[in-house]
């Protein structure tokens, strides 16, 4: 079994720094309290087929995470795809950002869920708690950005 969680949220800040913010996932503990510890391997510019490992605590345990960026399109795309193996993974996820007409960005940050063994089970559980907090989430996201990227 496999589901998508999704939000979608306005970021008073240009396309184009918010591109670059959320491309380096070690901005990730800013807005996602569960991300412990995350790097990014290499340790150069995120670019297509960078990985970045984290230690993410969910549901009372703590779990080592890997994902590959998959497809990163300046000002527009990021993609992942975590290639740890881990009882629930996110097989695909990004975030869609869009340029406003008054210089914001909309984001759209979305996560295919998936389980294996056990995982099948809990899949159904991670989706449920993770769309309760889509919403909240997207407003980490845009309270985390808008702090870190100086207004125009």
């Amino acid at each position: 079994m496999s589901g998508q969680f999704e939000a979608t949220v306005r970021v008073d800040r240009p396309v184009e720094a918010v591109f670059d913010y959320l491309s380096d996932g070690r901005n990730d503990p800013q807005f996602s309290p569960r991300v412990q510890r995350i790097e990014r391997i290499p340790d150069a510019p995120t670019t297509l087929g960078t990985v970045f490992r984290s230690t993410v605590k969910d549901a009372g345990m703590t779990t080592a995470r890997e994902f590959r960026i998959t497809a990163l399109e300046a000002p527009r795309t990021i993609r992942w795809a975590e290639v740890s193996k881990n009882l629930v993974t996110a097989r695909e996820g990004g975030y869609d950002l869009e340029a406003l007409a008054d210089g914001g960005t909309r984001v759209r940050l979305f996560n295919v869920l998936e389980g294996h063994g056990l995982g099948k089970l809990l899949v159904g559980l991670a989706l449920v708690a993770a769309r309760k907090d889509a919403e909240a989430f997207g407003a980490r996201i845009k309270a985390a950005a808008e702090a870190a990227i100086a207004p125009r």
